[in-house]
């Protein structure tokens, strides 16, 4: 009876908070979806989900209410290009999931397993604002690994729970441009080579997966788990997220896709401002570090933090990242979004560049992005502008549960300064 006890007990304890109803009152709206902006107004929350938006909403008997005291509510932000989840330091690599360098695994490895949802980045990035992340893999070419797909991003959330998958295998992840070609044989034209044969390969697999089977095909230089992971790529279900930054690059990646019938985005795209008008005939959106205006590279000699502005005036979807995708630079998500606004971006492109665009692109709109009723409860209130660096989170639900304002920099910070 005590063993049938305690494992009830840990079962209990094993289960996510659970949502309550709460009724966010008395806020200034930026809810990006069809209600725009309403100047006060209440949000109620019901099992997770937003029940109700609007100016003139009643409060239900017995929620809790958060009065908003005039400040900022928004749709939490979502990092695109991270690795929060799979790294706890960076010099350590037993703490790193984010890459791998098996022979024969690459566009199979799936990120979305052996994620950790008790990493201590995820509530430095929560207190940013920062409730979903687009986790992508990294490459690790040691030993000479020549496989040119880094494998299979996913989205996830933030709130430290054990189902922290909100969708897995949202996109393939493919190195171009100046990396690409070191991979792909030491030439841009050797990848595009390589990577138009590997498509033609997954292509005469999926027509011959009988003949496989009974190991007849023709010899492959991909393993099978990355044959059968780039089948939803080769027949446009699964889009190819695209690094590349040099403006010919793009070009190129944009004429690939065109000629192999791939849906892709682009990501970096450092000089995508002088190519602007073409990704955007392209339909083709973008991730971009707006606070990227160095030239690391030959490839990045026309890097502007006008690059956003630009591109949004042509057209172009945009998703703000920043830190290079970096877990631990996460938090800087919306001061970059305010330093694009400086550079020219529209507020509201800024706002919807790190909420509804990332949702869309990457097929999540029905849960995250914007406030509206149906949609997860991903809310953050500030205490003014969210882009002003002084501005601070108030509250932030995560799918409908309200998370603690701290994190272990501040828990230790607090520790050591009650010793002085």
């Amino acid at each position: 009876m005590i063993r049938l006890l305690a494992t009830v007990f840990l079962l209990l304890a094993a289960l996510p908070a659970r949502a309550e109803t709460i009724a966010i009152v008395n806020a200034r709206l930026l809810t990006m979806g069809p209600q725009g902006e309403i100047e006060r107004g209440t949000v109620v929350v019901r099992d997770g989900r937003i029940a109700a938006v609007g100016a003139n909403v009643a409060i239900p008997t017995g929620a809790r209410v958060i009065d908003g005291n005039g400040g900022i509510l928004t749709p939490g932000f979502i990092q695109a290009d991270s690795t929060l989840g799979t790294v706890e330091v960076s010099q350590v690599p037993a703490s790193a999931d984010r890459a791998t360098h098996h022979d024969s695994i690459s566009a199979a490895f799936d990120i979305s397993l052996g994620l950790n949802p008790d990493s201590i980045l995820l509530p430095v990035a929560r207190l940013a604002g920062i409730t979903r992340a687009v986790v992508t893999p990294l490459y690790d070419d040691r030993g000479n690994r020549r496989l040119l797909f880094a494998g299979q991003a996913a989205v996830i959330d933030l709130g430290q729970r054990p189902d922290m998958v909100t969708r897995p295998r949202v996109a393939m992840v493919l190195e171009m441009g100046e990396s690409g070609a070191e991979r792909g044989g030491g030439a841009r034209g050797a990848e595009i080579a390589a990577l138009r044969a590997l498509i033609d390969d997954v292509r005469h697999f999926a027509r011959n997966l009988a003949l496989y089977d009974r190991g007849a095909g023709r010899p492959q230089t991909l393993s099978r788990t990355d044959l059968e992971a780039l089948i939803p790529v080769v027949e446009g279900r699964m889009p190819l997220i695209v690094r590349v930054d040099r403006a010919a690059d793009i070009r190129e990646a944009i004429a690939f896709a065109r000629a192999e019938r791939l849906r892709i985005i682009l990501d970096g795209a450092a000089e995508g401002w002088r190519v602007a008008d073409e990704i955007s005939r392209a339909g083709i959106p973008v991730i971009l570090d707006p606070m990227s205006n160095l030239p690391h590279s030959f490839a990045e000699l026309g890097a502007t933090m006008e690059n956003a502005a630009r591109l949004h005036t042509a057209g172009v979807t945009i998703i703000l990242k920043t830190g290079s995708g970096v877990a631990h630079r996460a938090r800087e998500l919306r001061y970059g979004a305010g330093n694009a606004v400086a550079y020219g971006l529209p507020y509201e492109a800024a706002l919807a560049a790190i909420t509804i665009n990332p949702a869309r692109t990457f097929g999540v709109a029905e849960r995250i992005g914007s406030i509206e009723p149906g949609k997860d409860a991903d809310l953050v209130l500030w205490t003014g502008d969210p882009f002003e660096p002084l501005s601070q989170p108030r509250a932030i639900l995560v799918r409908g549960v309200e998370q603690p304002l701290s994190a272990r920099p501040l828990d230790l910070r607090d520790r050591y300064r009650s010793m002085n």
